[in-house]
Parts: C-alpha cells; structure tokens; sequence
C-alpha cells in the first residue's frame, strides 16, 4: 500500500459517488484512503432525496486529526456543500502549503440535485481554487466558473488555460458531458503543455461517480510519486474500464465497477 489521500467530500448512502467511490477507487490503485465528510446525503441511482450538512468546524477538526497522527501524500475534496465549509477546508489548508490539492468542483449530482449553494461559488473561485495543484472539472462545472460556453476541443484547451489563470497549477477538464461519441479528457500543466486522453463513449447509464472516481484516482497517482500525465492517463484508463464493466444496480444512473481490478 502506497500513497495516503485525505479525502474531503460528501457521503452517498447509495454507494456509487462521493467519499464511497472514492475509497473505493484509493484502494483499489493501491493507496490508503482516510476521510473528512462534509456532508451526508440520502441519495440513490434516481437521485438526491436530503442533504445534511457536517457543521464546518467539524469538518476541519477530522482533517486536522489525520493529518496530524496519519498523515497525507495528497488531499482530494469533493462536494463541500457551502462558504463555510470552504473556508473552514482552506484554513486547515494554511498549516500545509506543499500538501498537493486535486480539487474537484463538485457543483451538481448526475440527476440534477445542486452540490453546492450559489453563494459558495465565489468562495471556491477565492479560497480554493487558487490553491490546487489539479482541477478537474467536468464540462458544466468549467462553464459555471469561467461564465461561458464549452462545446470543441478548441475551446476545452483554451478553458483549461483560463481556468489556470484563476490560480489553479493544472487542469484537467473532462469532457464526459460532452455529445460527441469520442470523450475527450484535456490535461494543461502548469507549464502550459497539453495532453488529452481520448475514449468511445459506452452506451450506458451506470456513469453515477465517474467524476469522484477519476479525481480520487488522479489524487491516489499523484501521492504514489507518479507524474502528472501518468497519473491523469491511469485514471481515465481506470474510469473506462469501471464504466464498461458497471453492473446494473437500481433503476437509474447505476454506479460504476470500482472493483474491476479484482476480476482481471
């Protein structure tokens, strides 16, 4: 076992997304996975039924806790729900300035559900986004922060160099949401260099926590030492193989196979 992440994300009773996809897809790259919850929510493969939020103070108490007995290679956060949990994450955040950030936007669930109030965003874009080592953004979450349209390659390359303007080191914008039948993932580091990871969409609708999945496995990458693009290229390659083997669970958006390593 190699590579310890604190993940920072909300919990989904149904298994699929959030802290459980991500000590799922931790574990089965071979790192240790230890968690701060932000919140928790009564969901399933049809949707968001309530969200309770983890009082902020709380939530940076359990990351001080393991980072301060256990440790960490990476941080990876997920939904944080509200400004004040943002703010309560990056102040922990200030006690670790070479800690690796891969912060995922988390903004709205694969049914529609928001994962983050309107007013948090400019805290986001303020406190947390300037601080990451690897965005990871979908399509909808980069059109939400940059106020604009994305739908070409093209334009994925020149959001992903906008968003780094934001503060961010590298992006990795993921072009899932995308119609074409060719998914596109772009990767821009930090010193401007460009690659993309290129797949066939699969026809399915078990895709519930491909965006937690490939950000943790992302994270897991980068606390194991491994460069960027490699770690970014594991990731995809790990995502596509859980998407192409998902079962089906529910009556829904299914959750992903994260164990499929165990079947090969």
């Amino acid at each position: 076992m190699k590579g310890r992440v604190l993940i920072v994300a909300g919990s989904d009773s149904g298994g699929g997304a959030g802290i459980q996809a991500d000590i799922k897809t931790v574990t089965m790259l071979g790192g240790f996975a230890a968690t701060a919850i932000t919140a928790l929510t009564a969901q399933n493969t049809l949707g968001v039924h309530g969200v309770h939020a983890v009082p902020a103070a709380f939530v940076a108490q359990q990351m001080r806790v393991v980072l301060e007995d256990i440790g960490a290679d990476a941080i990876k956060t997920g939904m944080l729900l509200n400004a004040e949990i943002i703010h309560a994450i990056a102040d922990v955040l200030e006690d670790y300035p070479a800690m690796p950030l891969i912060l995922d936007p988390v903004m709205i669930a694969k049914g529609g559900a928001p994962l983050l109030q309107s007013e948090a965003m400019d805290a986001l874009r303020t406190r947390l986004v300037p601080r990451a080592t690897v965005l990871t953004p979908n399509l909808p979450e980069a059109e939400h922060l940059l106020g604009k349209t994305i739908s070409t390659e093209d334009e994925m390359v020149n959001a992903a160099k906008a968003l780094q303007k934001l503060g961010a080191k590298a992006v990795i914008l993921k072009g899932g949401h995308s119609e074409s039948q060719e998914i596109v993932d772009v990767l821009r580091e930090e010193s401007g260099e460009i690659s993309t990871y290129r797949t066939q969409r699969i026809a399915t609708n078990n895709t519930h926590g491909t965006g937690c999945t490939m950000a943790s496995a992302i994270a897991t990458g980068l606390a194991q030492g491994m460069p960027l693009p490699a770690a970014a290229a594991r990731a995809h390659a790990y995502v596509q193989k859980a998407i192409a083997s998902a079962p089906t669970i529910g009556h829904g958006h299914g959750p992903l196979n994260h164990g499929w390593i165990l079947e090969t």
